[in-house]
């Protein structure tokens, strides 16, 4: 379970990033109260993931699952580059973040 919440925490974290950049610097309210939702959110599944894994590899995958969302998200809605290096080093992040689930250890109870 401590693996759901830590991908439910990354999906959050996808979400108050384009919540910030659809809040026009934090001036269309609806995107301000998603953002605080979702940041709100992603710092609670978070927190009960690293009751059981390795804070050092739940902050990895969590900050890693959120970059890679971002960087979709600005890829497919915001018309952000998607050149063979980004899509590359985006790639490596992800692989890493597979490595951490098999290779990054529980901590013990």
């Amino acid at each position: 379970m401590n693996w759901i919440y830590l991908i439910i925490a990354g999906l959050f974290e996808i979400g108050f990033t384009s919540s910030m950049k659809m809040s026009k610097n934090f001036t269309d309210y609806k995107w301000v109260a998603a953002f605080f939702v979702c940041i709100i959110m992603s710092f609670y599944f978070v927190n009960k993931a690293t009751q059981t894994l390795p804070l050092g590899t739940a902050y990895a995958v969590w900050t890693g699952i959120g970059a890679f969302g971002t960087v979709v998200m600005g890829i497919v809605f915001y018309n952000e580059p998607a050149t063979f290096w980004r899509l590359f080093f985006i790639t490596t992040l992800v692989l890493s973040i597979i490595g951490l689930k098999f290779f990054g250890g529980e901590a013990e109870a």
